[in-house]
């Protein structure tokens, strides 16, 4: 007697092991995710090593004067003779470092505020809430645009430390909300009922759970940190002699390039700014697919399912033989 044929595999299905490795993959397989990480990754990159990588001294002036685009001048040359491409790689590690130290901040006071005041309740929700929806109708822009104006050295760790302080509200309304449906959960109670401290369940058994919402949260504030910096520095609020890619829209402005025809001076930091937030949305949409099934594609699986209505595939035995055969997808269900 023939054994029992196992469950009918399709062709080309994957080992019973392997949903568990793509299940761990999942977000890194998804084609805008890897898209922004790679972006990104270039521009960290250029972050790192751009003053070693920079052909010339940003601030050196020459007598070639608006020179467009050449290979002795890759991005043209501005009203000075200064080297823009030079300009464009000093200039990014300040905008990456102002972005990512700012959205930490702000994450990290979200985060302490949001859960604390979810999970703990009562008079500490109350004032927590209190504290977060001051800051949340605070005009961040016109704040930070005072607060800059007043201290002497606005470097890149006063302007980050502004924005962190006025762009953490948001998150931690967010955070308390979703604290608030995971605090009664069943996991949470067992581990109340055996004891565990309060530190302990919400490292635990809160934080994994908001692990994504934090993740989208922080690429949501690097991106508007990002974009307040360079309008700081395009107004002239910030350090205009600290080279970031709004000190060169300011002087491309200050300057009239674009009435002198001088499109080299202010267009590859255009494209610099709207390449890096494209690459940041990319990753905020794969983190918000990866948490939400129903924005999921077949991304994260080999093949795609097409369900039929009213029928059920069936194994039918192929004539002759003791063997399984091909689906039948004509039986109707009983």
């Amino acid at each position: 007697m023939s054994p029992a044929p196992d469950a009918a595999v399709p062709d080309g299905a994957p080992p019973p092991t392997a949903p568990t490795r793509r299940a761990r993959l999942r977000f890194l397989r998804g084609g805008k995710t890897r898209t922004g990480l790679v972006i990104l990754a270039f521009f960290v990159v250029l972050a790192v090593a751009g003053p070693w990588l920079a052909p010339y001294d940003p601030d050196a002036m020459s007598d070639q004067l608006l020179q467009p685009p050449s290979e002795e001048h890759w991005f043209g040359t501005t009203h000075t003779g200064q080297d823009v491409f030079s300009q464009i790689l000093v200039g990014t590690r300040g905008v990456l470092v102002v972005g990512l130290l700012a959205a930490a901040i702000a994450t990290a006071l979200s985060v302490l505020i949001g859960v604390s005041a979810g999970f703990l309740g009562g008079a500490a929700d109350e004032i927590l809430s209190a504290l977060s929806n001051i800051f949340l109708v605070l005009p961040g822009l016109p704040l930070i645009i005072i607060v800059a104006s007043f201290v002497p050295d606005t470097g890149d760790l006063v302007i980050a430390v502004a924005i962190a302080l006025t762009s953490w509200a948001w998150g931690s309304r967010i955070l308390r909300a979703q604290t608030l449906s995971l605090r009664r959960r069943d996991y949470v109670e067992a581990a109340r009922a055996t004891g565990e401290s309060t530190p302990r369940i919400i490292l635990f058994e809160i934080l994994p759970n908001l692990t994504a919402v934090i993740a989208s949260g922080f690429v949501g504030t690097v991106i508007f940190a990002v974009l307040t910096e360079i309008t700081l520095a395009f107004i002239g609020v910030a350090d205009i002699s600290h080279w970031n890619w709004g000190t060169v829209l300011f002087w491309a402005q200050s300057n009239q390039a674009l009435a002198q025809g001088a499109w080299w001076w202010f267009v590859p930091a255009g494209l610099c700014i709207a390449l890096l937030g494209t690459a940041l949305a990319l990753i905020n949409f794969g983190i918000d697919e990866f948490v939400n099934p129903r924005l999921r594609t077949a991304t994260g699986s080999s093949r795609k399912v097409r369900m039929r209505v009213g029928f059920t595939p069936v194994a039918r035995k192929a004539p002759g033989t003791g063997h399984p055969g091909q689906y039948n997808s004509k039986e109707p269900r009983t």
